[in-house]
């Protein structure tokens, strides 16, 4: 008989932790949460109130004033039209033959696939941008001497349209940033504040932006045009709402083993496209 039989199996007592990506584009400071309200269920929606401009006439000694003008007002929806599960179950024979905590491990990564599905979809919203530079017809093609220019050109869409300068932020791809790395006008950037640090996917400052990388960033375009949308502005141009729902552990009826479902309820919506500026860019 082969000595192999008698091999024994061993089970490590440590996990291999999948790669997460840096989660970017639905933390605070990137788009606005103030208004998530009370969400219950897949269809809730958010009510957002908008105050209209206030006129300014000229003042004339000893006369009387126009009447006072009734500010208009506008309300916004925010619907909260994603709804999405996990739902796992781990075999009482693997809690038996592993001495990590399973559950607590697999509880994690089911928290990360909701987050990391959110991000892509507050991505998704990128085609409500009022400013564009290139598109998925004709992409720019940056490169190690321009890349920063394009940074500048978005920051210059964001003057025109009087999105407040500070509070700014543009994502990027990673090719995108290795391309600014190359660059002393990136590279030599004074330290940031210490909130801005605090940002998921920060990589520093340039152009008057917090410069973040996500590989979240949304692609348009196919084959020779496809390219990543590189989206800029500021947190008020956009806003997010999210809830989970319901998480809720149980015993599965035919199997020995342990279970947990959950339930995340979210939506997102654009309500000052003026505020997002995005540049189409096709990796050279």
């Amino acid at each position: 008989m082969a000595t192999n039989n008698f091999i024994p199996q061993i089970w490590s007592a440590r996990l291999l932790v999948n790669l997460q990506k840096t989660l970017v584009y639905g933390q605070a400071g990137i788009i606005n949460r103030d208004y998530e309200g009370e969400i219950q269920s897949h269809g809730d929606t958010v009510k957002i109130n908008n105050i209209g401009r206030v006129a300014v006439g000229d003042y004339t000694k000893n006369t009387n004033m126009t009447d006072p003008e009734t500010l208009a007002d506008a309300t916004r929806n925010l619907q909260i039209t994603q709804s999405k599960f996990f739902n796992f179950q781990i075999d009482d024979v693997d809690k038996i033959q592993q001495n990590p905590k399973l559950m607590d491990a697999a509880m994690k990564e089911a928290a990360y696939a909701l987050r990391n599905t959110a991000d892509q979809f507050v991505a998704s919203h990128y085609v409500d941008a009022l400013s564009t530079i290139g598109n998925d017809t004709t992409p720019v093609t940056p490169t190690k001497a321009d890349a920063y220019e394009y940074l500048v050109d978005l920051s210059v869409k964001l003057d025109e349209t009087d999105t407040p300068e500070d509070g700014r932020f543009v994502v990027v791809p990673p090719w995108f940033e290795g391309l600014m790395l190359k660059d002393d006008r990136f590279v030599k950037t004074g330290s940031l504040p210490a909130e801005d640090r605090l940002r998921n996917g920060v990589i520093g400052g340039a152009a008057g932006f917090v410069v973040l990388k996500s590989n979240n960033t949304p692609t348009g375009g196919a084959g020779a045009t496809l390219n990543s949308k590189i989206i800029a502005g500021h947190n008020s141009a956009w806003s997010y709402a999210d809830q989970a729902a319901s998480v809720e552990a149980y015993r599965p009826e035919k199997r020995f083993g342990d279970a947990m479902k959950g339930l995340h309820l979210y939506g997102a919506k654009v309500v000052r496209p003026e505020a997002l500026a995005v540049l189409s860019a096709k990796r050279a």
